[in-house]
């Protein structure tokens, strides 16, 4: 065995295995999954067994590795994620249908916002965003929705840096970001213009769960050249506090 694997627990190995796959590696081979956990062969091989046997993994006909349906059903279960994308579709599927332009949900998970949800417009703007998808709080309008309305502390520390730059246009300095942050919070809702592309703009707000506090934000993002903001922000708005009210959001208790 290597140090590597010696130092480190059994729970660990196994999260390192789940955690070889991502988006740019959905199928592994098991030597893929071995050298990217940093595990023995011997010891990924039999990891790998004990996750397929419980439907974590699956094996194809060629040998090679997928996610199993058995996450899936695990993973339904996460009220910020099935749960929260049942509810909220109705209200994304209006929306999408009034600007025809890409649609999103999403949770904050740490200093970065995870994507529950995307429906796409056949002739939208291109946005590198996926279901699963990450990306940095203060690059995107759903995450400036989010970390706007989280605790005093936590704005801090992610205002505190580093900010990660995209373009030119991404906001890299703590001080602007507060400013921007503070707007946000005045207007309930956030505008990011050419953050993560230059071509791209999104209008975001946020959505109440039924104590008032914040738990997802939506967006529409469009092509950055003919966004008609003033039109895009009512739309947005209503999308929102149509999610919030269906979960128990009374006006008022935020």
């Amino acid at each position: 065995m290597t140090a590597t694997t010696t130092t480190r627990s059994a729970p660990d190995r196994l999260l390192a295995v789940l955690a070889a796959f991502d988006h740019e590696h959905t199928a592994l081979s098991l030597t893929d999954i071995s050298r990217r956990a940093g595990l023995t062969l011997t010891t990924a091989h039999r990891l790998v067994a004990a996750l397929t046997s419980w439907g974590a993994l699956e094996r194809d006909g060629a040998g090679v590795y997928h996610v199993g349906l058995r996450l899936w059903e695990v993973a339904a279960l996460a009220p910020r994620g099935l749960a929260l994308r049942q509810i909220a579709l109705p209200y994304l599927e209006d929306l999408y249908e009034a600007t025809h332009e890409n649609v999103q949900l999403a949770v904050r998970d740490g200093a970065e916002v995870v994507y529950t949800e995307w429906l796409s417009g056949r002739s939208a703007v291109g946005v590198h965003i996926r279901v699963g998808a990450r990306w940095p709080l203060h690059a995107t309008g759903v995450g400036l929705a989010l970390l706007a309305h989280c605790a005093p502390e936590v704005q801090d520390r992610y205002c505190a840096g580093p900010l990660a730059s995209f373009t030119p246009y991404t906001i890299t300095d703590g001080e602007r970001l507060r400013r921007v942050l503070a707007e946000v919070r005045r207007t309930d809702v956030a505008v990011s213009s050419r953050q993560v592309t230059e071509d791209a703009l999104s209008v975001a707000a946020p959505v109440h769960g039924a104590g008032g506090t914040v738990v997802a934000a939506v967006s529409v993002v469009v092509p950055q050249a003919d966004a008609q903001v003033p039109v895009l922000i009512p739309a947005v708005r209503m999308a929102a506090r149509g999610i919030s009210r269906a979960l128990g959001w009374q006006p008022g208790t935020a």
